[in-house]
């Protein structure tokens, strides 16, 4: 078999056709290939190392200049979601080198891309900019005003109209999910005391995105000595899943302190979740802990098992009394409900799938994860436990979906 041939990629990255540079997320020019720097009339060395809007000002006679704003805002959109970004046409002014002063006009299509490093995050940007100054002025420039001018001009009013109007999406976007944040907050507060039992709960957030506040737990005292715990994730996202997460909490908080047992209360969070719009095909699962008897009675609506941990380091998912998700059966049926024993020093772990699930791979691959980092950190107390799953479970890259986690030494 031939070698396999050595590729000099610093070579291949000069030879590149089209405007190509590398910056830091601190937007620092790290290196250009030879058509950028022809094009933009700036040597490399000129460039290297240099914050790209010193070495590419604003044109200060434009006072309805936006290009550096937009292109700012774009490249550190890359940098904080990790995601390629792709910007409306762009007028971006550039000073003539040889004439101190005087500002050619530049029109320009940006593409922005991350580049991540070893830890995943975004280590380098990779800006693409190809020139369409002269198509522009082309357009602009044939005698009279003809139908082919005329849509040029309509296409890049409309495309700083959109590029516009993402802006204020955006913003709109980033307001929802910090007034979401704050309301689940305040529903996901800190337990109530549990006596001598140590319990950790731990809310996050997904990253870069509206995915968030649909994940929930909670923890309601029970007549003699007995909790019941829950947790549950709610179909979709922002203010909307939000809402009806408190909804839906509340609702078995209340079921519980009255209901028989876990799979009554499951029943009648179901029948309520019909009546709230977006509440269907929620999941939840709930335990009954009875530290008199030294019982877990427990019962799930299409939620991933309960973990319980024993004091030997054995991890045994409770998955003996599972059920379709809330209001997903067109008729009432019953749901089941399992008990098994615990022993003083076991610990029960409960939790949405954000902790364990990757689009990637089957759930199965997640629960042997989560098993394997119970069996090495079960010693830890819970709130040192509940950081190390967190750790050593949600994804590198930024979890794509929130978590809710409960811990609980029994």
């Amino acid at each position: 078999m031939n070698e396999q041939q050595h590729v000099d990629y610093a070579a291949v990255f000069q030879a590149m056709p089209g405007m190509v540079a590398l910056l830091t997320p601190d937007l620092v020019y790290v290196d250009v290939n030879e058509d950028f720097a022809r094009l933009a009339g700036r040597p490399r060395a000129q460039l290297v190392g240099r914050y790209i809007f010193d070495a590419f000002p604003e044109n200060p006679n434009d006072p309805a200049a936006a290009g550096m704003r937009e292109t700012e805002a774009s490249m550190l959109r890359v940098v904080a979601t990790g995601e390629r970004d792709t910007m409306a046409l762009l007028r971006y002014d550039i000073e003539d080198s040889r004439r101190p002063g005087h500002w050619q006009e530049h029109f320009w299509s940006p593409v922005n891309a991350p580049v991540p490093g070893p830890d995943g995050q975004v280590e380098m940007i990779v800006h693409r900019v190809e020139e369409i100054t002269p198509l522009i002025h082309a357009r602009g420039g044939l005698e009279g005003t003809t139908q082919a001018a005329r849509l040029e001009a309509e296409l890049y009013t409309r495309s700083r109209e959109l590029q516009e109007v993402n802006e204020r999406l955006r913003k709109a976007h980033a307001r929802e999910r910090k007034v979401a944040l704050a309301l689940q907050a305040a529903m996901l507060p800190s337990p109530s005391p549990v006596g001598h039992h140590r319990a950790a709960v731990r809310y996050r957030p997904a990253v870069g995105g509206l995915n968030v506040c649909g994940d929930w737990y909670d923890l309601v005292g029970l007549p003699g000595d007995r909790m019941a715990v829950a947790v549950g994730d709610v179909v979709g996202h922002g203010l909307s899943a939000a809402c009806v997460m408190g909804q839906l909490r509340s609702a078995l908080s209340a079921a519980a302190l009255v209901a028989d047992g876990p799979a009554q209360a499951l029943d009648a969070l179901g029948l309520y979740a019909r009546s709230v719009e977006g509440a269907e095909s929620s999941t939840a699962a709930t335990t009954f802990i009875d530290w008199s008897s030294h019982t877990l009675t427990y019962s799930s609506a299409g939620h991933p098992p309960p973990a319980l941990l024993t004091p030997g380091g054995d991890v045994i998912f409770l998955d003996r009394a599972t059920d379709p998700p809330l209001g997903a059966r067109p008729d009432h049926v019953p749901r089941p409900q399992a008990t098994t024993s615990f022993e003083e020093g076991a610990t029960l772990v409960m939790y949405t799938d954000g902790l364990i699930e990757r689009r990637t791979e089957d759930i199965d691959a997640g629960l042997a994860r989560l098993a394997d980092s119970l069996g090495r950190r079960g010693r830890e107390d819970p709130e040192t436990l509940a950081d190390s799953l967190l750790s050593d479970l949600l994804n590198t890259d930024g979890n794509t979906d929130d978590t809710a986690l409960v811990v609980l030494r029994l």
